[in-house]
């Protein structure tokens, strides 16, 4: 009887000693399939170089939503808050971080405005704009020094070039895409950026001179086709043949310092638009998500700049238009 006692004992004991190790080592058991998505999280946001473009063009689809795999560390930190899973915790500090190296500094504050500087906007003003002389005042109350206009339709063309005429004296327009400015412009010529298989007219380039009080500077408006997502991938191939045309441009513009405003179809992080993010400075604070307009999701409307910096970006308010206008500082050097 002695014996089955002190067996009991042991036995007890036995068990209380595996309940408070269970107890000790479940939260670094349990939600080990959240640390592993947070891990993954984590890949695609450092290596997403890596996703294969060659079908479907999935590495431009998942860039073009980037920013946004925030949320996914969002969603995951609350289940493992939910699940009390230190693993998991532990492992959301790999996405966290590697967002906050991508992503984080556009967050910061802009830095006060310079001597050497110069206000633009950039917008698609869309060619179903049922307001284009209030979307040219919307425009004209930012106080810009330039303003990059793109889907410009001949009958709302005189609209614009009436309404602006009086702030910016200065316009050159080629096609459907157009540069207002306070400051003379010379040496407009059309930029030829169409791709191959489009066959009918199309005409959605231009550059020019801006004579600015800092200086000559060559300005490029260009409108990028189109990308549209699909149930097979991202079709973005007129685009990204475009982009290399444009960067082509770019890249024998003999001037030294260069902007580049327009609708790009594509966001910095996208490697269609390689040609053109590899060769000028991108802005350096802001998102200013501008596409679509109800619901903005990525920031296609672009301003960058070659021996210049873009200090930061913002949107306006909403015009008739299905894009956002988005308004940048750029300090000339």
């Amino acid at each position: 009887m002695v014996e089955r006692a002190d067996e009991r004992a042991d036995s007890g004991v036995t068990s209380a000693v595996k309940a408070v190790n269970a107890v000790t080592a479940a939260p670094w058991v349990r939600g080990r399939v959240l640390a592993a998505l947070a891990v993954l999280t984590a890949g695609l946001l450092v290596f997403h170089r890596a996703m294969p473009n060659s079908v479907g063009r999935l590495g431009s689809l998942l860039e073009a939503f980037l920013p946004w795999l925030g949320l996914v560390v969002v969603v995951l930190f609350g289940a493992a808050l939910l699940r009390r899973s230190a693993i998991a915790l532990v492992a959301l500090l790999l996405p966290v971080a590697a967002w906050t190296h991508l992503f984080g500094g556009l967050l910061l504050p802009a830095a006060k405005p310079g001597a050497r500087e110069l206000v633009v906007v950039q917008h698609n003003v869309s060619d179903e704009n049922d307001d284009p002389a209030g979307t040219a005042r919307a425009l004209a109350d930012a106080e810009p020094d330039l303003i990059a206009l793109e889907e410009l339709v001949p009958r709302a063309l005189p609209v614009y070039e009436k309404a602006l005429a009086r702030d910016f004296p200065y316009h050159a327009v080629r096609g459907t895409v157009g540069l207002w400015s306070k400051h003379p412009l010379t040496g407009v010529r059309l930029v030829d950026i169409k791709p191959r298989g489009i066959t009918e007219a199309w005409s959605r380039g231009l550059r020019t001179v801006v004579h600015t009080p800092h200086g000559v500077v060559a300005a490029y408006v260009a409108h990028l086709p189109s990308v549209r997502v699909r149930a097979s991938g991202l079709a973005s191939s007129w685009r990204d043949e475009s982009a290399e045309l444009l960067g082509r441009a770019v890249a024998a513009e003999k001037l030294g310092t260069v902007l580049l405003l327009g609708d790009l179809n594509g966001t910095v992080d996208d490697r269609g638009l390689a040609p053109l993010t590899s060769r000028m400075n991108v802005a350096e604070r802001g998102f200013a998500f501008s596409f679509p307009a109800n619901l903005p999701l990525a920031r296609i409307d672009q301003v960058m700049a070659r021996s210049a910096t873009v200090g930061h970006i913002r949107t306006l308010p909403a015009t008739g238009s299905d894009h956002l206008p988005v308004a940048a500082r750029i300090t000339l050097g």
